[in-house]
Formats: C-alpha cells, sequence, structure tokens
C-alpha cells in the first residue's frame, strides 16, 4: 500500500471494529478527502458514520469534543495542518484538559488527522508544520509517521487511545518515499519494505520509536519526511549514522534515544519546521539533560529557516541531504 491507501485502510479497519468511531470533516463523505484518504468510506460505512462538515475547524473539533465526551471516537480530518489554528482553542482548552478538569470523568478519545509538511509547492498556506506549537500543550499526543506500515498501525493505535491525538500526515509521503531530491522522481512505494501492509488489524503502540538504520558514529532523530532525508544522507556520506524514527513525539520514546547516543556519543536532530522553539530544541535539551557525559560533540539541529514558509525558496527551506550530511562531518570533526 501507500501511506494514502494504508490510512484509508486503518480507518475502515477502524469503523468496522468499533461503532463508536465516526468520521467527518471537509469533503471527507462524499468526494473521499482532498488527498482521497477517506475514498469509498462513506459508502461503505453510510452517511451517519462518515460525512461532511463545513468550513469551520473550530466547530469540528468542538463537535469532536462533545461526541467524545458523549462516548463516541470521533476522527476528523483537518484538510491542511496550516487550518488547524481556527481549532487551536478547541484542542488547547478543551481536549487537552478534558480528563484532568473532570479528574478522570470525562475525556476527549479524539483523533484529528491533518497533511502537513512541504515538498508538494502547496504555497505558504498549504505546507506549515505547527507539531511544536501543540508538543508544548499538556493533555495532547501528537504522532507522525514515515511509512505506510507505521500509519495504518500508528492510526489504529491513536483511535484507540483514550486521549486526543494529533495525527500529522507528512503529505510529500502520501505516494512515495522522498529521498531529499527534488530534481529526481518520486519514487513508489512499491517494493519498499514498509509498504507491505496487512489488510487485517494491527496496533503500534504510542510511544515507541524505531531504529531505521543501524550506525556506531552518530545519532540521527527525525520523524516524518525527515527520517528519509536522514538515510539519504548516511547513504550519500558513507557515514555510520544511526537513524531514529521517533513516530511519536508525545509520548517520546526517551529511553530509546538514550541508548543510541549513549552508543554513539554524537547527535544530530533533523526537522523540516522552522528552527526557534521547534520540537528539536526539545530533543537537543533531552540529549544533553540525559547524555551529557556520553557525548562527544555539541548537539546538532538541522532545520527549516526562522521565516514564514518561503513557498518561492521552498527548496532551500527544505532540509535536504547535503545539510544533513554538513552536519553529521561537523559532529565527527570534534
Amino acid at each position: 500500500m501507500t501511506m494514502i491507501e494504508a490510512i484509508n485502510n486503518a480507518i475502515d479497519v477502524a469503523l468496522a471494529r468499533d461503532p463508536a468511531v465516526t468520521v467527518f470533516g471537509q469533503d471527507v463523505g462524499y468526494f473521499g478527502g482532498v488527498f482521497r484518504a477517506t475514498d469509498g468510506l462513506q459508502r461503505k460505512h453510510g452517511i451517519r458514520r462518515v460525512f461532511d462538515a463545513p468550513i469551520a475547524e473550530g466547530g469540528i473539533v468542538a463537535v469532536a469534543v462533545g461526541m467524545g465526551a458523549y462516548g463516541k471516537r470521533p476522527v476528523v480530518e483537518i484538510q491542511f495542518a496550516d487550518y488547524i489554528y481556527p481549532a487551536a482553542d478547541q484542542l488547547i482548552s478543551e481536549a487537552a484538559r478534558m480528563r484532568y478538569r473532570t479528574g478522570g470523568d470525562w475525556w476527549s478519545p479524539i483523533t484529528v488527522r491533518a497533511p502537513y509538511g512541504g515538498g508538494i509547492y502547496g504555497g505558504q498556506t498549504h505546507s506549515q508544520s505547527p507539531e511544536g506549537i501543540f508538543t508544548h500543550v499538556a493533555g495532547l499526543k501528537t504522532v507522525i509517521p514515515s511509512n505506510p506500515y507505521d500509519a495504518k498501525g500508528l492510526l489504529l493505535a491513536a483511535i484507540e487511545d483514550d486521549d486526543p491525538v494529533l495525527f500529522f500526515e507528512p503529505k510529500r509521503l502520501y505516494n512515495g518515499p522522498f529521498d531529499g531530491h527534488h530534481d529526481r522522481p518520486i519514487r513508489s512505494w512499491s517494493g519498499h519494505a514498509d509498504s507491505e501492509v496487512p489488510e487485517e488489524y494491527y496496533a503500534i503502540p504510542l510511544g515507541k520509536a524505531k531504529v531505521t538504520r543501524a550506525g556506531e558514529a552518530v545519532t540521527v532523530l527525525a520523524y516524518g519526511t525527515m527520517v528519509h532525508v536522514a538515510l539519504a544522507a548516511a547513504s550519500e556520506t558513507g557515514i555510520d549514522a544511526e537513524v531514529i524514527d521517533l513516530r511519536t513525539l508525545i509520548p517520546l520514546d526517551l529511553e530509546a534515544i538514550k541508548a543510541s547516543v549513549a552508543k554513539t556519543g554524537r547527535c544530530v536532530v533533523v526537522h523540516e519546521a522552522t528552527r526557534t522553539c521547534g520540537f528539536g530544541a526539545e530533543l537537543a535539551a533531552l540529549v544533553q539533560e540525559h547524555c551529557f557525559f556520553e557525548l562527544e560533540a555539541p548537539v546538532e539541529r538541522v532545520t527549516g529557516w526562522d521565516t514564514p514558509y518561503p513557498h518561492i525558496f521552498e527548496w532551500e527551506y527544505f532540509p535536504g541531504p547535503a545539510r544533513v550530511g554538513a552536519a553529521l562531518r561537523r559532529t565527527l570533526e570534534i
């Protein structure tokens, strides 16, 4: 399966397994979603289970919060992650705090899906990476898959979770893995190990990272599209890098990070979002706190620029193998 097919299959499985699961959002019903993530699900499961919503992200999430408190498990789509800001108050002030403010009497088992990130020439309002904003909010969980197999297993785990989960989908990976070079053809998921997605149910626990490339020289922490960029950088430089796919940012698999950095003594953090207060800053701080005596070089960060998303300079903004490779070399020179 491609990633978009795996996401569609995950939602299909969830709808079939649990009558409490409901899917709604802009164009997700009759049309099947702008990226076809919900294609065919309304025809199969009916208009009461899969339905369209107005262009009102705050209202979509507010309804989901109410449905969750009532016993449903809503899966809502924000058409692009850039559009999630009108729903921020509902996510931060209501969904994230529900369990705590009621002493566990009520909770918010909602999943908010959103295509995120750049690399498809989507422009300033269709290319943002807002994960750092929401990882700051206690009570929200944040998941970002990098391949079809993980996308299905993590999405099913998110839907079954009793707390609100933001499920950011790297749209650059919907139809194939990304090697970081915009002048090369898009590769297909066909034949890729992580495209072998079972039709039946399976779940991947939230909070468990995965070693996608074992190595001894330096640890690379990445997620989503940047996992593939990190793998390309390791391959092109010939550096024996260990690439960790975080998969979930909150909860974070700190033990996997500590184990890898203790082994390599060096760490490079890669993400597409802007640098200042990006999630990489938290990762660098955690590595320094927990692995200080194992570190043999400062933690490096390779990120987007501290600017609004620069559509005209998209590929300069986008971290690629050359920038990541340079960071890998710097850590080894110290």
